[in-house]
């Protein structure tokens, strides 16, 4: 066995630490057992399974990382190595070299362990926020075990699931035979190095983890704690085993995905008909750079339209505002679901929006002049798409100086906190666009322009109202 396991990094505390397994689970099962399962390469929305988990742990504060690896090591060092993404130390531990039935392995990894270690398979797809609570649930000397309901396919399947029965909380037994009134363990497991220390007084059997001897031992004493997924939507774990979990996971992907600033058109409309052209998106690798040049320039377009003022270029004109709105939601999905977010994408999105937003405003203005043309009012659209533009680019500086304010110090009052989360979630949001569209149909959309130039200058003097306290306080 290498002597050279690991650096010890003596500043590691608490969970933050895991040891990935992609060749077998944690309880025993190898991985591909059945030619219609998956392995650790299978692409879930455009990211391998073992990439994905890789991913999913460093954004949940993971900050290193061991893979007890086998024959795919090269493969998976590729897949990983695909951009620049990963930015955590992954050292890989090869098990001819570090058996997983020998103690010796967990001995030596025990060693390079302070406080506590995620032992991970990656034939699984989970939230984000399941590892932050994990990490923050640790207890001395506890070890926890995530678990999820046993389903109807769980039932039906050949799948041989680890089922653990759960007592005020604690472990009480773990069984491979069906028990409806059981969870079902899945591959996140949370153990304190020592008990990974104390491996050689546990036997475990040919090329398998002695997980189950570790916990099984610290049940006894009530060490071992259950953590569920029924008990939180946003902790949620989807075994990936076969084609119809790949189409689950997948699901369940898409219905975290939720921005910041979402209004009732976004949240029952847009980010539906989003879907579909995220996934387009996706298979063509577009990045969200450009999904968000894409809606930028559908959106100019339709402001382009509504400058040749007539009713049916204004109807067109909505509709692709709409398109753009939709398109607008992609950007932010795939970067969410690719791991791709950035500073300089986020400010993209958001000044493209308004680049946008004072186009509309504009090309509005010029279609109704054009049909007012020659009449003693045709300068008050004109007048009014100006205060709409200038207004618009207030509330964008002003939205984005909130931003900072809660990003960094927050909020002076929870008055204004509370106005400024209100505001922000409720008025700037992409809802405006039906509202375009309603206009459109009516033939109506100087009146729009009127509202918006007032419903801009509003914003901007309400924002302006919340953030001066804190702002006055930061200078």
């Amino acid at each position: 066995m290498s002597e050279s396991v690991v650096q010890k990094q003596t500043g590691l505390q608490g969970l933050n630490t895991a040891i990935l397994l992609p060749s077998v689970s944690l309880f025993g099962e190898p991985a591909g057992l059945y030619a219609e399962e998956v392995g650790p390469l299978t692409s879930v929305v455009g990211i391998g399974l073992f990439q994905r988990t890789v991913l999913t742990l460093q954004r949940a504060g993971i900050r290193q990382l061991m893979v007890l690896v086998g024959a795919e090591e090269d493969q998976l060092k590729q897949a990983l190595s695909k951009g620049s993404r990963v930015t955590i130390p992954v050292r890989w531990l090869p098990i001819r070299e570090f058996p997983l039935d020998d103690p010796r392995t967990w001995e030596a990894l025990a060693a390079e362990i302070r406080g506590f270690c995620l032992l991970s398979g990656v034939q699984g797809v989970f939230a984000g926020p399941l590892i932050e609570s994990l990490r923050h649930e640790v207890q001395e000397g506890q070890a926890i075990v995530v678990a999820r309901a046993n389903s109807e396919r769980d039932r039906q399947s050949r799948r041989s699931s680890v089922r653990i029965k759960v007592q005020a909380g604690r472990l009480l037994s773990i069984t491979s035979k069906q028990d409806d009134a059981a969870l079902v363990a899945t591959d996140l497991v949370v153990v304190p190095a020592g008990f990974m220390s104390t491996a050689g007084q546990v036997d475990a059997e040919t090329g398998t983890v002695p997980i189950r001897r570790w916990l099984e031992r610290a049940a006894v004493d009530g060490h071992v704690r259950v953590m569920s997924t029924e008990t939180n939507r946003s902790h949620w774990y989807q075994d990936v085993r076969d084609a119809a979990d790949v189409k689950a996971a997948e699901r369940k992907l898409f219905n975290s995905l939720k921005s910041e600033f979402e209004g009732f058109v976004d949240r029952f409309f847009n980010r539906k008909v989003s879907r579909w052209f995220t996934r387009i998106f996706l298979a063509a690798g577009f990045s969200p750079n450009v999904i968000t040049i894409i809606a930028t320039l559908v959106g100019l377009a339709a402001a382009a339209g509504f400058g040749v003022g007539t009713y049916s270029a204004g109807i067109m004109a909505a509709l692709l505002f709409q398109l753009a709105a939709v398109i607008d939601c992609c950007d932010g999905e795939v970067a969410r679901l690719t791991f791709t977010e950035s500073p300089f994408g986020a400010w993209l999105d958001i000044t493209m929006d308004n680049v946008v937003h004072m186009a509309i405003f504009a090309g509005i203005a010029t279609g109704s002049y054009l049909r007012m043309a020659g009449t003693d009012g045709a300068w008050i659209p004109l007048a009014l798409g100006a205060a709409a533009v200038l207004g618009n680019g207030l509330s964008f500086w002003l939205v984005t100086r909130a931003q900072k304010i809660k990003s960094s110090n927050g909020w002076k009052t929870p008055v204004q906190a509370a106005w400024s989360d209100f505001m922000l979630k409720n008025v700037a949001s992409r809802d405006f666009s039906v509202v375009v569209l309603m206009f459109a149909v009516i033939g109506k959309l100087d009146w729009f322009l009127g509202l918006a130039a007032t419903g801009s200058v509003v914003f901007s003097l309400l924002m302006l109202w919340v953030i001066r306290p804190s702002a006055r306080t930061r200078a």
